[in-house]
């Protein structure tokens, strides 16, 4: 069994689908990065650098299910290729207010529910903290770590 960790940033708009105010349709791209976390003597800071590769795309539904709960379901693709990872919310996903009145900050963790390409037969998890503006702009924050056969 190998495994497989990414962590990037997605950024894009979700938006209410037509006919349908409580289901959003999220659609976010992210470059290839390197990410790194410093510990030093003033704390930790971090730094996100674009680097040479292809984009991920990002395709979700949100299903808003209370005031500061939803579920999601979609599918990532990395490059213009075959891989992609199909996945659904574990339980629910949760957003609410953030410091920045212009912004609601959330989390949800994503259970893979198929995949293809080289993720073919995966399995795993993907964490989400994101924030989303007043204007629909999304900034998602993933961290996956991917199990493949």
């Amino acid at each position: 069994m190998r495994q497989i960790i990414y962590a990037m940033q997605f950024i894009g708009n979700a938006a209410a689908m037509a006919g349908s105010p409580s289901v959003l349709k999220a659609t976010t791209t992210a470059s290839s990065c390197s990410i790194t976390s410093t510990v030093g003597p003033e704390g930790v800071r971090g730094e996100l650098r674009t680097t040479k590769g292809d984009k991920a795309i990002f395709e979700s539904e949100v299903t808003l299910t209370g005031e500061t709960s939803f579920r999601e379901s979609g599918t990532i693709r990395f490059g213009d290729t075959p891989h992609r990872l199909h996945f659904s919310t574990v339980g629910g996903g949760s957003i609410g207010a953030s410091a920045d009145p212009r912004l609601k900050h959330g989390s949800v963790s994503w259970q893979l529910d198929s995949g293809e390409g080289q993720f073919a037969g995966a399995s795993g998890l993907i964490t989400s903290d994101f924030t989303i503006s007043d204007t629909g702009e999304v900034i998602d924050n993933h961290f996956g770590l991917i199990f493949l056969p």
